[in-house]
């Protein structure tokens, strides 16, 4: 990287924290507009959902920098500018081009570490070794996601207008925090302000699953990594994430890891 530009002083309401010459942290609403840039840097920016606003992570390229850091937004975000080649060292992918710009739906696990990075409560030189480490872990999983295209984009083609594409976001981000509770159709669509058959088209035009599938995902990822975990009985696994009955239990997460779970337990801890 080259040297930094020279600074003028950030204001109060956004927090600076340079890393190293490849990984500058930004918390605020900005605008940013007096923060130095390194050369070259592009940026993930995230957005961890006000209310009525959704969760998004935003990469941009670094002609583009400049007007991210310049935008004024009334929740805090945060804004890792990172050096280009940090990108191939984590992802083997390369770095975004200059111009590009993409806009993605935050997933819950990127914005438990986002928020983690954002609102911690220690104070001083515990902040900045807490704050960089979040923002190093939050790096390497975004861009592994971003690599593997594992992140759903805001546009959409189709049908959908913008707003009702966000409640769909909503209705996503709800079924992977809450997938633990008893969730309807009907109580999702309601949750996000939808009917339940724009939800139905809409889910499947954007995550090419339906919502009973999508839940049903959450459940067998947690059951797989519970049998992996803990000693708890096959059926007591299957119980504590939705399954009333071990037969059907079994049956889901044969179809799902072409294994029974006691059989998936015995070849994953055997390896």
């Amino acid at each position: 990287m080259g040297q930094f530009a020279s600074p003028i002083p950030t204001p109060r309401t956004c927090e600076t924290l340079v890393v190293s010459h490849e990984l500058t942290i930004l918390v605020g609403g900005g605008p940013f507009d007096s923060v130095a840039i390194p050369e070259q840097a592009v940026a993930l920016a995230f957005a961890m959902g006000a209310i009525g606003a959704p969760a998004t992570l935003e990469e941009v390229g670094a002609d583009g920098v400049g007007a991210l850091l310049a935008r004024e937004n009334e929740a805090t975000r945060i804004i890792l500018l990172i050096a280009p080649g940090v990108y191939p060292r984590l992802s083997g992918a390369a770095a975004p081009a200059a111009g590009s710009q993409r806009l993605f739906h935050l997933p819950s696990d990127l914005r438990a570490i986002a928020l983690a990075l954002r609102d911690t409560n220690r104070i001083g030189e515990a902040a900045d070794i807490y704050r960089s480490a979040k923002a190093i872990e939050l790096i390497a999983e975004a861009l592994v996601m971003l690599a593997s295209e594992g992140l759903v984009p805001m546009a959409v083609d189709g049908q959908l207008s913008r707003d009702d594409a966000i409640r769909i976001v909503s209705a996503r981000r709800l079924i992977e925090e809450r997938w633990n509770q008893k969730l309807s159709l009907d109580g999702i669509a309601s949750h996000c302000g939808l009917n339940r058959e724009k939800l139905s088209r809409g889910f499947k035009e954007m995550f090419g699953a339906t919502v009973a599938e999508a839940i049903a995902e959450q459940r067998l990822q947690q059951a797989s990594r519970m049998l992996l975990t803990t000693d708890l009985p096959v059926s007591l696994v299957g119980y504590e994430n939705g399954y009333l009955n071990n037969a059907s239990f079994a049956r889901a997460f044969g179809r799902r890891f072409g294994a029974s779970p006691s059989d998936f337990r015995a070849r994953e801890l055997a390896a």
